[in-house]
């Protein structure tokens, strides 16, 4: 394959990896929540499946036992630490995207909002990659895959941003403020800069305006590098500020494939 393609998809495979082994040993840490005894046990959680035929709801009653539960997330780290030494492989890749959805079915489709949906992205990428890899077309299956993701997390940026555009709370700085004052160092002083009109302003307008230019990234290169590296920042802070410890790497997994296509349109 091309060098850069070569580079761009071992970069996903291994960000990839790293993303769904934390998402992994996370789920091992929240096992008594979600054990039979547990707050967020199936027997509390089966109502969101009461529209779904019998056999489903079967299947997902034996999933969502202990062993059972236990057992495929022994599994998925298995599997996760191959994608990541060996790489993408059809049965490989096929097996994580199952066992994603099947939890997110658990959790009427996302367990930690954005972060599943980008996760979802990057695996339904490597499983077109692996398909078409299976009928020896390696290098049109992962300009397919890549190309895939990178439409997806740019138009998702672009929406975000349009969206806030669109909200009166955003466009004048309160929303920030408020979702702050509900985060992890909430709630804010009386006295706290985020209540400042200015400083709500100026942190808002940096994020909406960085959201919405995303389509720059296409021009250059070296616009879709810089802008992925202030990504991370972004995503780091949301993580510091809101407790989102996923969103740092199932979006920084998604950002050899935006500089790849930047690369091909190049």
């Amino acid at each position: 394959m091309d060098p850069i393609l070569t580079l761009a998809a071992r970069s996903t495979e291994l960000l990839c990896a790293f993303s769904l082994c934390l998402q992994t040993v996370e789920f091992f840490w929240l096992r008594e929540p979600l054990s039979e005894r547990g707050i967020w046990a199936f027997s509390v959680q089966k109502g969101g499946l009461a529209h779904a035929s019998s056999w489903v709801q079967q299947l997902f009653a034996i999933l969502s036992k202990d062993s059972v539960h236990i057992l495929h997330l022994c599994l998925r780290l298995i599997a996760v630490l191959c994608l990541g030494v060996y790489g993408a492989s059809l049965w490989l890749v096929l097996f994580l995207f199952l066992g994603n959805v099947a939890i997110l079915i658990r959790w009427r489709g996302a367990f930690n909002g954005g972060s599943d949906f980008m996760t979802m992205v990057v695996l339904t990428g490597l499983l077109i990659a692996t398909i078409l890899g299976a009928f020896n077309k390696q290098e049109l299956g992962w300009r397919a895959g890549l190309i895939y993701i990178a439409i997806h997390v740019t138009s998702s940026y672009f929406i975000a941003g349009w969206v806030k555009v669109l909200n009166q709370d955003w466009r004048q700085g309160k929303a920030l403020a408020l979702f702050l004052d509900g985060g992890v160092f909430g709630p804010l002083a009386n006295n706290s800069l985020y209540w400042r009109r200015w400083v709500a302003l100026l942190c808002t307008w940096s994020f909406i305006l960085w959201e919405c230019v995303v389509p720059i990234v296409f021009l250059d290169p070296r616009l879709a590098a810089g802008y992925c590296a202030i990504g991370v920042i972004f995503h780091f802070l949301v993580f510091w500020y809101f407790g989102l410890n996923r969103f740092v790497f199932a979006w920084m997994a998604t950002y050899p494939a935006v500089i790849y296509l930047a690369v091909a349109l190049a």
